[in-house]
């Protein structure tokens, strides 16, 4: 059995050559770019000579299946350049490759956010679907949050060891992020013909704070913890309220000279 380390990049010179050095030891390592406006195509290839780009940018769940695509070995393990395979989990995945047994794979996250790792907030364990059977599970096309389907009902199991994931640089790249998802979700969403109102965003709103630094104690990551909840609260509003922006007001009058 062999394994494909898969990556989507773009503009990710600053994380790129410290993921691909946790990955040296698959098999394959697959990158496809978007359109990078730095260095990121030239570190990868100082680690694998398959680096394509593809800058017709249809989603992030397209965009995750050409590069799978383009793999040839048994295995796909999806990886992001901003997190960092442990030798831990390395192993772990190492041990379910080999064994040869069709299933789903899930890997415990561990993020690194203003300062100092999150290990509440609902963050943590935060278990993502990544390593899979090539052919027998792929991702939707959605825009944004895409999601692994498992069409062949394989069976889904936990790896050991934790992904590290570098996941804001600062408090703007957290907002421009934010900005971007809020974006694509309230294009898919308008696209279904759904509707979208102030209010609902601040009830999600609310709920979402109330969840994380409650519910899922994220007093416990101290000030990270409160900043956290207060921006994904925001960050919940902004979505909702994008979305009533483009389904229930006005467009702009007719501000042609002469009328």
């Amino acid at each position: 059995m062999t394994l494909a380390a898969v990556l989507i990049v773009k503009n990710e010179a600053a994380h790129l050559r410290a993921c691909l050095e946790t990955l040296r030891w698959a098999d394959e390592i697959v990158v496809l770019d978007a359109g990078s406006q730095d260095t990121t195509c030239a570190i990868a290839h100082e680690f694998t000579d398959k680096v394509t780009v593809n800058a017709d940018w249809q989603g992030f769940g397209v965009q995750r299946q050409r590069a799978e695509a383009a793999a040839e070995s048994d295995w796909i393990l999806m990886i992001d350049a901003d997190e960092r395979v442990t030798p831990e989990l390395g192993e772990s995945i190492r041990r379910a490759v080999a064994t040869g047994e069709p299933a789903i794979y899930t890997l415990p996250r561990l993020s690194w956010c203003f300062g100092d790792f999150i290990r509440h907030s609902g963050w943590y364990p935060d278990r993502v679907a990544r390593l899979y059977p090539k052919g027998r599970a792929g991702y939707d096309d959605a825009l944004v949050h895409e999601k692994l389907t498992n069409p062949h009902g394989l069976p889904v199991k936990a790896l050991s060891g934790d992904l590290l994931h570098y996941t804001y640089r600062d408090l703007r790249h957290y907002l421009e992020k934010s900005a971007h998802y809020a974006q694509a979700w309230a294009e898919q969403r308008a696209a279904r013909g759904k509707r979208g109102s102030l209010a609902a965003g601040l009830v999600h709103g609310l709920g979402c704070f109330l969840r994380m630094y409650l519910l899922r104690a994220g007093f416990l990551d101290g000030r990270q913890g409160l900043l956290l909840a207060l921006l994904s609260a925001h960050s919940t509003f902004a979505k909702y309220a994008d979305l009533w922006i483009r389904t229930q007001t006005s467009p702009p009058p007719d501000d042609t000279p002469g009328r």
